[in-house]
């Protein structure tokens, strides 16, 4: 398989590069994946004003290979919750207008308080784009399941210990990190990018 030596990952989330890395070396893919903290002069001022989770993933993309020349993969991802309109949805990260995971996720878990257990379905939704020179893909990958009343476990991130995926016991936060990759929303999409790339001859 020919793939880039080097990809760019447009975060500073450490946990969502030990991710990415995680599910390319499980594809065999000997790839370095670099974060925006690997590029101290890197400015992020992307303005993620897309109306949905694809637009976002390629504007931070975009930005990403633009700053570094390095072909970069972004993610915009959130959580969506049926009684909530779908919301918090593409604002899921800001959600508590803080950027803070612990507020966001006490806020949603305070607007449902009354919602009963039969209602409060949910989906991870996640969008990840590869741009380089030649290339845009986008793919999207989601994980259908329910919220949970108080949070549970301490890996994962965000709203990871308040959601269980459908068929599992488990939060997103008490799971192993193989068994998460395989069921989560950005796993699904990573690895359906993996397949995009493959096809179009950016590997194969």
């Amino acid at each position: 398989m020919v793939f880039p030596a080097r990809i760019v990952l447009a975060t500073r989330n450490q946990k969502k590069r030990v991710e990415l890395q995680r599910i390319l070396t499980t594809h065999s893919i000997g790839c370095e994946v670099l974060t925006l903290a690997d590029f101290p002069g890197y400015v992020d001022d992307v303005v993620e004003d897309a109306p949905d989770f694809e637009g976002n993933a390629i504007l931070k993309a975009r930005s990403a290979f633009s700053a570094t020349g390095v072909p970069a993969v972004a993610d915009d991802s959130g959580l969506c919750v049926d009684a909530l309109n779908g919301m918090p949805g593409i604002f899921s990260a800001r959600w508590s207008g803080t950027g803070d995971d612990q507020r966001n996720l006490e806020l949603v878990l305070a607007q449902i308080r009354d919602v009963p257990s039969a209602r409060r379905s949910a989906a991870f939704v996640a969008a990840v784009a590869f741009v380089d020179a030649d290339d845009c893909v986008v793919v999207r990958g989601e994980m259908s399941g329910h919220l949970v009343r108080e949070p549970r476990g301490s890996d994962g991130f965000g709203y990871d210990p308040i959601f269980v995926a459908l068929g599992q016991q488990l939060t997103n936060a008490e799971l192993a990190p193989e068994v998460k990759d395989d069921l989560s929303h950005r796993g699904q999409a990573l690895r359906s990018l993996v397949e995009a790339l493959a096809h179009r001859g950016v590997a194969n």
